[in-house]
C-alpha cells in the first residue's frame, strides 16, 4: 500500500510539472539550481521561498507548497531572474503561471479570465495578480 502512496504521488507530482511547463512555456529540468536568479532578485528578502527554490519545488511537483507559498505573489514581474538565468529559463514566466494555476482553482484551462471571478475575489486580488492575467493575454 505504501508503494500504491508513493506511484500516485510521484504521478500527481509529474503531472502538475507538466502542467506549470505547458501554461509557462518552460522546461523546469533545465535548472540546475545555481542561484544567479534568487541573488539577483530585489525582491528576495521579502520571499519565504526564493526564485531558484520555487523551480526546484516546482521540479519536484510540490504544488500545495508553492501555491501556499507567499513569493508567487512578491515577485514584481522585473524580470531580472530571466537575465540572469544562464540556461535561458524565464522564471519570471513560471512564477505568473503558478499564480494562475493558483487563481484558477483547479480549471485547467492556460488562463485566467479575470472578469469571471465574483467582484469579492477582485477587491482582494493582490494587484500582479490582476498583471499576470491580462499579460497572458497579450502575450
Amino acid at each position: 500500500m505504501d508503494t500504491t502512496l508513493r506511484i500516485t504521488s510521484a504521478r500527481a507530482g509529474s503531472d502538475f510539472v507538466a502542467r506549470i511547463e505547458k501554461v509557462s512555456g518552460q522546461k523546469l529540468l533545465a535548472c540546475y539550481q545555481c542561484g544567479k536568479c534568487s541573488a539577483g532578485c530585489p525582491m528576495a528578502a521579502y520571499m519565504d521561498v526564493l526564485p531558484n527554490q520555487i523551480i526546484r519545488l516546482a521540479q519536484l511537483g510540490m504544488q500545495e507548497q508553492l501555491l501556499a507559498a507567499r513569493s508567487i505573489w512578491m515577485c514584481v514581474s522585473c524580470l531580472t531572474c530571466n537575465s540572469r538565468c544562464p540556461k535561458d529559463i524565464k522564471i519570471a514566466e513560471v512564477i505568473e503561471s503558478l499564480r494562475m494555476t493558483a487563481l484558477r482553482d483547479g480549471q485547467r484551462n492556460d488562463h485566467l479570465n479575470i472578469m469571471e471571478l465574483s467582484p469579492e475575489a477582485r477587491a482582494v486580488l493582490p494587484p500582479i495578480a490582476t498583471i499576470s492575467a491580462m499579460r497572458k493575454l497579450t502575450s
